[in-house]
């Protein structure tokens, strides 16, 4: 399968879950975003190193490239490679001595990993098809650390819960959260949509 790479494109406080955070990945060479909520933790972690912050100690995701680097371990890349019931899942991709080997991660650890790593972050096709949103037409924006820490205007989704709009009074929402970037928004209206159709 073909490697699609993704990159980081903003992270923002999650209104509908108390505690996480709405991390968006952009495909680097096309218009689609995915959304991911995560925790608050490892949101901290991605947005400290994405602001190039040195924390007073030692984070567990810098703790574990520190222990890496002295057994001369490196992470080449990461992959989400699958989406099963909304979970994503993720595989770090290592090198020591010319060897690689594959270890199975949360999505959200391996993305801090790979921040502090510099290494790149890939998907399939079929993961971006089925939680991906479509952007029509985006003004492109080259300073990523703008984004960190945004917060998307949820309001007009709270109003409506998405049980009780009908197809069409969706895909208008659909519409104008993805011309708003709400993409924590968009993704649970998707999913709705999705739901009626296979149904």
């Amino acid at each position: 399968m073909d490697k699609i790479k993704l990159e980081i494109a903003g992270l923002s406080y999650s209104q509908t879950q108390s505690g996480a955070y709405a991390l968006v990945l952009a495909e680097a060479n096309g218009k689609r975003r995915l959304p991911i909520i995560i925790g608050g933790f490892e949101a901290q972690a991605i947005a400290i190193e994405l602001e190039n912050m040195t924390p007073s100690r030692p984070l567990t995701h810098d703790l574990f490239k520190n222990f890496a680097e002295q057994y001369q371990i490196n992470i080449n890349e990461i992959i989400i490679y699958n989406l099963v019931e909304g979970i994503f899942f993720a595989k770090l991709y290592c090198e020591q001595n010319g060897v690689e080997i594959q270890i199975d991660s949360r999505t959200s650890d391996a993305i801090a990993l790979a921040v502090r790593f510099e290494c790149p972050i890939y998907t399939y096709e079929f993961v971006l098809s089925q939680a991906g949103i479509i952007l029509e037409d985006e003004e492109q924006n080259d300073d990523e650390a703008d984004l960190i820490d945004e917060e998307y205007d949820m309001d007009d989704f709270n109003a409506d819960p998405v049980e009780r709009l009908t197809l069409s009074e969706l895909e208008l929402k659909l519409k104008e959260s993805i011309e708003n970037e709400d993409y924590e928004s968009a993704s649970k209206i998707r999913d709705e949509i999705k739901r009626r159709a296979d149904n």
